[in-house]
Order: structure tokens, then sequence, then C-alpha cells
């Protein structure tokens, strides 16, 4: 039995312009003509906290990865003057977040032009849809940019439910503590599991393998819960042991980081 869960994408595609201004392409590169202001971002950072504190959401962290994303999309808003969370030619969000380096199960960007940051955070908070990303209790990390150019400020803020980079035996080692949490003994040695992994259906023709009573695989970024029907078979004292294996992720939308696990159950 196979569950897929992949991660979702929520981008506001309502364009916010405050003081919106047309401002003529520029015909070189995006560095040139706009200067980037690592203080507004700053600021954009400590007034969006401060926001969440008032209503009850954790802070965000700061994601090195999604600045860089953001930046490079805050210098072509600059470059095109209307801005757009895309352009022609230009990656999607979630491929833009991912090449920069970042790892994430769920990503959104709030885009604006401005006078100065505060009031760019205003009238974010003033728009609904802007608004539920900046306040998303389901976020805990950004990036944010902001960059000056014809005489306003074009700012960028990239948020994400961040997913922790975990080598194969630590994606194990959670998964199959999660297990013994319900009484049943893991083995030792993944590799039978590990080769259920890789498989589509079915089990390797290994003797232990074989002898599995039942598989589950799965694909998400969350190891802090099990599939509910694995958790009813671990609840159902049918079984003593069980082989937690991992591999390589299958192929899911965009740039989104997930975890493929198997468990047999013996």
């Amino acid at each position: 039995m196979a569950i897929l869960r992949q991660g979702l994408i929520l981008c506001l595609f309502t364009v916010l312009a405050v003081s919106f201004v047309r401002a003529q392409r520029l015909q070189s590169r995006p560095e040139a003509g706009a200067q980037a202001l690592p203080s507004a971002a700053e600021q954009l950072l400590a007034l969006a906290n401060e926001a969440r504190k008032a209503q009850g959401a954790p802070p965000l962290q700061w994601d090195p990865a999604l600045a860089a994303a953001a930046l490079n999309h805050c210098r072509r808003m600059a470059v095109e003057g209307e801005i757009a969370h895309r352009y022609g030619g230009e990656l999607s969000l979630t491929e833009r977040g991912g090449q920069a380096g970042a790892h994430f199960s769920l990503i959104e960007e709030n885009i604006a032009i401005g006078s100065y940051p505060a009031l760019i955070h205003q009238s974010w908070m003033q728009s609904p849809g802007h608004r539920t990303n900046l306040l998303n209790p389901q976020v805990d990390h950004v990036g944010i940019a902001a960059v000056a150019a014809h005489g306003v400020i074009y700012a960028v803020a990239d948020y994400s439910r961040a997913v922790p980079v975990l080598s194969q035996a630590q994606v194990e080692d959670a998964i199959a503590g999660l297990v013994r949490a319900s009484g049943v003994s893991v083995l030792s040695d993944p590799a039978t599991a590990r080769a259920a992994c890789v498989l589509d259906h079915g089990l390797p023709s290994e003797r232990s393998a074989l002898q599995a009573q039942f598989v589950m695989r799965w694909q998400g970024a969350d190891l802090t819960h099990l599939p509910p029907d694995l958790v009813s078979r671990l609840a159902s004292g049918r079984y003593r042991q069980a082989a937690v294996g991992n591999c390589a992720p299958k192929s899911a939308e965009g740039s989104f980081t997930a975890y493929h696990v198997a468990v047999l159950l013996y």
C-alpha cells in the first residue's frame, strides 16, 4: 500500500502596488539600477514577527537560501517595473526556492512596491491574501529582499515551512522511534526495508522480506507522525517486529522536499 503526501504551494497572485509606478524597463543586467537594502529587509522581518506575536503565531526564522531567491526575483521586478510573481522565462516560486538551496514542504510569497518598509508591511496587513501569508502559523522560515529602484522600494517575502535535511539513517531512526513507541520492536538491519522502499509495489525476493505480513510505503516531509493506517496496524497487536527503510524520494511537484519511507511488519 502506497501513500503519497505532497507539499502544498500557496502563492498570492494578486499584485499589490503601493505608490505604484510604471517604470521604463531597463536594458541592462538586473543588478544595474537596483540597490539592495538589507536594513529594509530586516525591518520587514521585525514587523512581521511583531504582527505574528500579536496573533499568537510563532516567529519566523531567517532562511538565507529563501532570501537569495527573494533577492533575485526582487531585482527582476525592478527591471520589469510592473511587479508580478513570475515573468516570462523565469522559474516558478518552488523552483526558485529549491534552486537557491531551500528545503520546504510549503512555500508562499508576498510582493509589493512602497515608499518605505513600514508602509509595505501595513499594506500587506491590510490585504486579506497577503495578511494570510504573513500570519500563516504553518510557515516557520522566511527570506526577505528589498531593493531601491526608480525612486521606490521593491519588496519580496518568501515564506516556507522548512524541512530538515537528514541522512538516510536519521530518517530511519525518526520513523523507528515512532514505531517503537507503539510497542513493536524494530530490526537493526534496514537493508530489507530499504530494498522494499525502492519498489512501487510488492516485496523484494529476500526471504526476510517475503516473511513480512504487511508493507507500507509513503512519501512526505513530516517525520513526526505515521500514516493512520500504519498506526492502526501497529495498535492491532498482530505484529511483533518491524523493519524501517528510507530511499530516494519519487518525483514530486516542483522542488518540495520529501522523504520516501517503507515499513515492513512481521
